[in-house]
């Protein structure tokens, strides 16, 4: 579309307006909002799509591109502004962050999808003249034509420095992860060079969709009936939906008698509701449970043995979110606001309890792709704290002989085996129960007690799990 007017130093040339693409303005504004308000895609993008679609904007396809987009341009942030660094004379910090979310768009494109080189230049240069004018969009097109005289694989090799120089630094810049990142996670894994690119490599695919049929409530094989599902791999309440799967068509989630919740999640759960008891088996707790998804699924498993459910939150808009996910739950429970390190129960009131504590999430780096650039090494300083404080919590809340779970979505071995090993230095009257056999077909666990889950060995979140039995 044009019309009569000139634009700025093009003196006799008509001024074309932009093209206004709906679907790359859409990724755009979800990029500025985690960007600006430190919010998570997961949160902002669905709404964004709901309003498009109500709108008449978008359909499936357009959906399914910008979510490539937004997720896509997120996990590879690390590579894709090292190459631009390679493309522009001055230093990142220098250029406008709006700019920024514009170029790694484009790089996205270019180098992370199957779309043409001219169509992700112009589509890029486009939303530049849209969001940011004509001027900078200039400076947008400059740089993305330098980017497009590469593949990927090309650009690895010019601006990744070799692994024999600095294994590390090679690692962070291939698999987009900072990295002290890097160097936390393949100090938790261990082993060499291709287990922490398979786990690197892992962090940056798309996760599936897994769903759990809640005991008492739905049944797995009412899941499976749904054209997109297909068996968990692990859990024997978990389904997948294979892309383009959408939980909320489904009639069980829509109802809460199944949830969204990752097969990791499941299992330690389970790990827990299954561990050998000394004596009776009624009163259980669940001590930071927001958002809900693993006490909804003990208070089901509690539910079938008689036994009550206690889950305590600390935030109250999160203790709602706990108390929607029980809802309908087919025996007793009861959901508090109450802080965890100052706890209103009396200590030995529980047979057993899930102590699954705030940390870093590093195990869920699939998920929340923004998070591995919005966390510092010092947030760990700020977190052990209150592990540990909620670890001496869960264990005075277990009565003798009862069994406390200890979890954490991160490997990092800070947040993992150093805060229930200081538990256990300082109470003798506490021990390691090998938590491997509770969870029975599930390989490639270590050497134990204590288990590791990791998404290329098992394909969920990085999940783990201690379980502790207060002997004394």
């Amino acid at each position: 579309m044009s019309d009569t007017s000139r634009g700025p130093g093009k003196p006799g040339k008509p001024y074309r307006r932009p093209k206004k693409d709906p679907v790359r303005i859409l990724a755009f504004e979800a990029l500025r909002a985690v960007d600006e308000r430190d919010a998570y895609a997961n949160l902002v993008l669905p709404p964004l799509l709901r309003k498009a679609r109500e709108k008449g904007d978008f359909d499936g396809r357009d959906a399914a591109l910008a979510t490539e987009l937004v997720y896509g341009t997120l996990r590879r942030q690390g590579t894709y502004d090292a190459v631009i660094s390679a493309c522009v004379d001055r230093p990142l910090r220098e250029i406008d962050p709006p700019v920024l979310d514009v170029l790694s768009l484009g790089v996205h494109q270019l180098l992370g999808t199957r779309i043409p080189t001219h169509a992700a230049v112009s589509a890029s240069v486009e939303l530049a003249r849209v969001v940011l004018g004509d001027g900078r969009a200039k400076f947008v097109n400059a740089v993305l034509r330098k980017v497009a005289q590469d593949d990927l694989d090309t650009w690895i090799e010019r601006v990744a420095p070799p692994y024999d120089e600095d294994p590390e630094d090679h690692l962070a810049v291939v698999h987009s992860h900072p990295r002290w990142v890097v160097s936390a996670l393949w100090d938790s894994l261990g082993g060499g060079r291709a287990g922490i690119e398979r786990l690197l490599e892992a962090d940056n695919e798309r996760p599936e969709v897994t769903l759990v049929a809640r005991p008492g409530r739905a049944t797995t094989e009412e899941l499976l009936r749904e054209e997109a599902a297909v068996a968990g791999r692990w859990s024997p309440y978990a389904v997948r939906l294979s892309e383009g799967g959408e939980p909320g068509a489904i009639e069980a989630v829509r109802d809460g008698r199944a949830g969204v919740q990752d097969e990791g999640s499941q299992l330690v759960a389970l790990a827990l509701a299954n561990a050998p008891l000394d004596g009776p088996d009624e009163k259980w707790l669940d001590g930071c449970a927001g958002p809900g998804g693993k006490a909804a699924l003990l208070g089901a498993l509690a539910a079938g043995r008689g036994a009550t459910l206690l889950a305590s939150e600390k935030q109250p808009h999160r203790a709602g979110l706990v108390a929607k996910a029980l809802h309908g739950n087919p025996g007793p429970y009861q959901v508090i606001a109450a802080d965890g390190t100052r706890p209103p129960w009396r200590p030995g009131s529980f047979d057993r309890v899930l102590m699954d504590v705030p940390c870093t999430g590093l195990g869920a780096l699939r998920r929340r792709p923004e998070a591995r650039w919005r966390r510092r090494p010092e947030d760990l300083d700020g977190f052990g704290p209150l592990q540990r404080a909620l670890l001496r919590t869960a264990l005075d809340a277990v009565r003798v002989g009862g069994v406390v779970g200890y979890a954490t979505c991160s490997p990092h071995l800070a947040e993992t085996r150093a805060v229930v090993d200081d538990l256990l230095k300082q109470h003798p009257d506490a021990e390691l129960i090998d938590a491997r056999p509770l969870l029975p077909g599930v390989p490639d666990l270590g050497d134990g007690p204590d288990v590791q889950l990791w998404p290329h060995l098992h394909g969920t979140d990085a999940m783990y799990l201690a379980l502790i039995r207060r002997t004394g």
